[in-house]
């Protein structure tokens, strides 16, 4: 804008960035990730940059970003005694100070801490950023060399990081988790589960019913059984058939010539 004063000065913003992934810094318009952990593709993000006359002006464009995915074996976790939601408005901040210590291109792959719930993103001082560095080639940084560089300016890294936060900051590296299961994994985990503990419940119930059976026929037969020997004790002889059912015997009379 080539006016001068508010209105020359211009504001950026991201429009409908419902999901979070990029933050823009109001003031250079730099694009940073904020939260690409596990994603890879093209991105459409729409910036706005506004004056500040008193009419304002603005002016919109669409930015494409590509978000390709990358060995997370070089990926380093630096872990910041400051609140999610701190870190995540000086991110950009902590991405210069990182860079000018470490005199490597790098970039915040995620921000997160252990509170699973947005509404306690305040609530817990441990922040881990997730970094992984390219050099002057553009290649990746191993590791262990990106951590034995942090490790080397660690009381620098953390009094600049000082200055940023106005507070009292610790760096320190920690591992990397193990990346989170995909949607599609956890569907096929439930899903498996699922079938299993009907298979189980099927089994269960055919046991059952077969147990009841031989139950009820055995408890039968016991019981005319006993019936038959019951009557048997009494005058009139009788006896069971092979079908269970009672008849009478005739007694033989002998006659003697």
């Amino acid at each position: 804008d080539p006016d001068s004063g508010d209105n020359g000065l211009l504001l950026y913003s991201l429009v409908n960035n419902q999901m979070n992934e990029f933050d823009i810094d109001e003031n250079t318009g730099q694009i940073f990730t904020v939260s690409v952990a596990g994603k890879a593709g093209t991105f459409y993000l729409e910036v706005q940059a506004a004056d500040q006359g008193t009419m304002r002006c603005t002016a919109r464009a669409t930015v494409n970003v590509t978000v390709d995915s990358s060995s997370s074996n070089n990926i380093v976790v630096v872990a910041l005694n400051q609140k999610i939601n701190v870190v995540e408005r000086n991110v950009a901040e902590v991405k210069r100070v990182l860079e000018n210590k470490l005199a490597w291109n790098v970039y915040i792959i995620d921000v997160y801490s252990n509170e699973s719930e947005r509404k306690a993103r305040s609530s817990t001082d441990a922040t881990y950023v997730k970094i992984i560095a390219f050099n002057e080639a553009n290649q990746e940084v191993s590791a262990e060399d990106v951590k034995r560089k942090l490790r080397e300016q660690k009381s620098n890294i953390e009094t600049e990081l000082e200055n940023v936060f106005s507070t009292s900051v610790t760096a320190a590296i920690e591992e990397a988790p193990a990346d989170s299961a995909t949607p599609e994994l956890i569907a096929t985990i439930v899903l498996g589960v699922l079938l299993a503990c009907t298979l189980i419940g099927i089994l269960a119930y055919v046991l059952f019913t077969t147990k009841r059976k031989r139950y009820k026929k055995y408890k039968e037969q016991y019981l005319v059984k006993k019936q038959a020997e019951t009557i048997e004790g009494i005058d009139g002889p009788c006896a069971t058939d092979t079908n269970g059912s009672l008849k009478s015997v005739k007694k033989l009379e002998h006659t003697n010539n």
